[in-house]
């Protein structure tokens, strides 16, 4: 089993790493560096410094240019940093080549989520699903990587299968694998189950980008106690709860967080989370307003629900954070006319893009409730009728 401690005692601060090249814009590498600043907060290290390259293309040795990786060993060794993040997916070589230079532990974004992902799990299911991720990862870097993870000794990054040329080889991580993808597929068989015996119940879905307020939603409307809090990735493992409005029952599930860059073997790996979503018979779609980007995160989500096979679903589009988006938008001097004009705009944008299916609430302050909970109420209530159309009442 991957070894599930954190150690950040030589690790407490980082710099982070992004590139900017064909695919990205530089206003899209700035704020893909704020996440990746988010996250390694979430795995416990503080982002103190960031790095910024123009390229016509990655650098198949060390991903960013001679002069800028040498710009960055200055700078970590002056300052004593003990870890470095580059925002995109390295290869095996590029992480040793990186890592030889700079001599400190090297990781990129996949790595670390794979870490904060190690680090939440609690169930079986999770652990196992995010051990098989991490070595998926690790299998075709292991050329690259095997003498870094001999000499890395402890911290974000270092949670991987082993820390000796041995315990690396291909066959070994190959029969890991297999291993766990057995191991996986009984758990699927045991989560299909599972579905099979809720009956014929509605089921609902909370998807969204992490860290929107799923699990506060969830708790709201289930009144019960989903983990939360304001990191990512708070919510590994799907929650349910039997919900009942009005005499009309229904199954409300938290599900995992999506992000920019997923790494697609946690897609792969977390099927039987994910299947939550593809068999759900309407989706919640929560979105924090008050981020600056949450329209491309929107986009994110989508394009995930795409992958998944779970776009063509019924979907109520729950703008969160209302509070916090007046706060920041608002001035306190604006006429109060004129705000609600914006706010009366901004809805009637939404309710045509969503089909009137949009409502903006504020979870926290439980503003808006009731009337989300009438919404969901009623698409229920639709829905039962199309599957049940013989029956008056539904139970």
């Amino acid at each position: 089993m991957i070894e599930q401690k954190l150690s950040l005692s030589s690790q407490a601060e980082c710099v982070i790493v992004g590139l900017v090249y064909k695919e990205q814009t530089e206003p899209q590498v700035k704020e893909y560096l704020l996440e990746l600043a988010f996250l390694a907060e979430t795995a416990g290290t503080i982002a103190v410094k960031q790095f910024i390259q123009k390229l016509p293309h990655p650098d198949s040795k060390t991903f960013v240019g001679k002069g800028k990786l040498a710009e960055i060993k200055e700078y970590v060794k002056a300052k004593g940093i003990g870890l470095v993040i580059f925002d995109d997916e390295l290869t095996g070589a590029q992480i040793g080549n990186i890592q030889d230079e700079l001599e400190v532990n090297t990781i990129d974004r996949t790595d670390l989520i794979l870490d904060i992902f190690a680090a939440r799990a609690k169930t079986a299911s999770a652990k196992v699903q995010v051990e098989l991720a991490q070595y998926q990862y690790l299998l075709p870097r292991l050329k690259g990587m095997w003498k870094h993870l001999e000499r890395q000794g402890g911290g974000i990054g270092s949670r991987g299968p082993g820390e000796t040329e041995i315990e690396t080889d291909r066959r070994i991580v190959k029969d890991k694998i297999a291993l766990l993808r057995k191991r996986l597929g009984e758990i699927d068989k045991q989560a299909v189950t599972q579905r099979k015996e809720r009956g014929t119940y509605i089921r609902v879905a909370l998807v969204g980008y992490t860290n929107v307020g799923k699990s506060t939603i969830m708790n709201i409307l289930s009144k019960s106690d989903v983990f939360a809090e304001n990191k990512l990735f708070a919510t590994l493992d799907t929650t349910t709860r039997k919900i009942v409005y009005e005499q009309t029952p229904f199954l409300l599930s938290d599900t995992v967080g999506f992000i920019r860059k997923l790494p697609h073997h946690l897609v792969e790996s977390f099927k039987s989370t994910l299947d939550e979503v593809r068999e759900a018979d309407c989706l919640l779609h929560v979105v924090d307003i008050s981020h600056p980007g949450y329209e491309d995160q929107m986009g994110v989500v989508n394009k995930t629900l795409q992958d998944i096979k779970a776009f063509d679903k019924p979907v109520i589009t729950i703008f969160n954070k209302m509070d916090v988006y007046e706060s920041t938008v608002f001035d306190e001097w604006l006429d109060e006319s004129v705000k609600n004009e914006m706010l009366i705009q901004l809805d009637t944008r939404w309710q045509q893009l969503t089909n009137n299916s949009a409502i903006f609430i504020s979870a926290t302050e439980r503003k808006n409730i009731d009337n989300l909970r009438a919404l969901i109420l009623g698409r229920v209530k639709k829905l039962y009728e199309e599957r049940y159309p013989y029956l008056t009442n539904f139970y």
